[in-house]
């Protein structure tokens, strides 16, 4: 652990000097990736402050993405960014996995709506009947990514019910015949995360994401699957190719 004292009265703020302290014992791998930190009543006695200072602390490197805060566990040293490949044939589970890592879906809601730009997207008149399912991807227990996938309800009555079922949009869609589809066009951004997509990736909303807008086609070139798509910034690295 540094043994780098806090010097009051020096012009630096005393919560600006903690976070640097820690910083440096993050460079100096006295904590390794994944490793929690100590709880803040033992940091607030290290420094001899109170443990607003070491919240404050924690927030500023949480910021700069050196650590991650999670509510109940603790905070966490940042890990290495996944690499996230997106190609003709972009599969969640065969991602993570080609890494060794274990990866599934969860289903967080579903249902039908009148989504007109939805529907432009899926080649669909105005009126048409949009399923609407929300999931988040999981790379082992930690969530990576949450995505918003818009399909026609017409075409995959009860794909809702299959998505819950098998945990796989492959496997969601090959129920209704499709054995296989393709990624037709990708688009991908730097954005500012909502509170409740901040809240579901356990970062702050003062934190940008990426952002992935995509249309899949079947085996016909008709349109399939439109989503949208943020992954984690500080977990993921998007990697794009024209292969599978």
């Amino acid at each position: 652990m540094s043994d780098r004292e806090v010097e009051r009265g020096s012009g630096v703020a005393v919560w600006r000097q903690i976070g640097e302290a820690l910083a440096q014992d993050i460079r100096n791998k006295l904590y390794g990736p994944g490793e929690q930190l100590p709880p803040e009543p033992e940091l607030a006695s290290r420094f001899a402050v109170n443990r607003h200072t070491i919240r404050r602390a924690m927030g500023e490197l949480e910021l700069n993405g050196l650590v991650r805060i999670e509510q109940g566990r603790g905070t966490f040293v940042q890990e290495h960014a996944i690499d996230y490949a997106i190609g003709r044939r972009t599969r969640f589970s065969q991602n993570l996995a080609a890494q060794g890592m274990r990866g599934h879906i969860e289903i967080l809601d579903s249902r039908v709506m009148r989504a007109p730009e939805m529907a432009r997207h899926l080649g669909l008149p105005r009126t048409a009947d949009i399923l609407h399912v929300q999931m988040i991807g999981k790379a082992e227990d930690r969530t990576i990514d949450v995505a918003d996938h818009y399909f026609d309800n017409k075409r995959f009555p009860g794909l809702a019910e299959q998505l819950r079922e098998k945990l796989s949009i492959s496997r969601g869609l090959a129920h209704f015949g499709i054995a296989d589809y393709t990624r037709k066009w990708s688009r991908i951004t730097a954005a500012m995360p909502s509170a409740p997509v901040a809240r579901l990736l356990n970062q702050p909303k003062t934190r940008p994401v990426l952002q992935v807008e995509a249309l899949n086609v079947d085996i016909d070139g008709a349109p399939l699957q439109y989503s949208m798509t943020r992954f984690a910034g500080d977990w993921v690295q998007l990697t794009v190719s024209d292969g599978d």
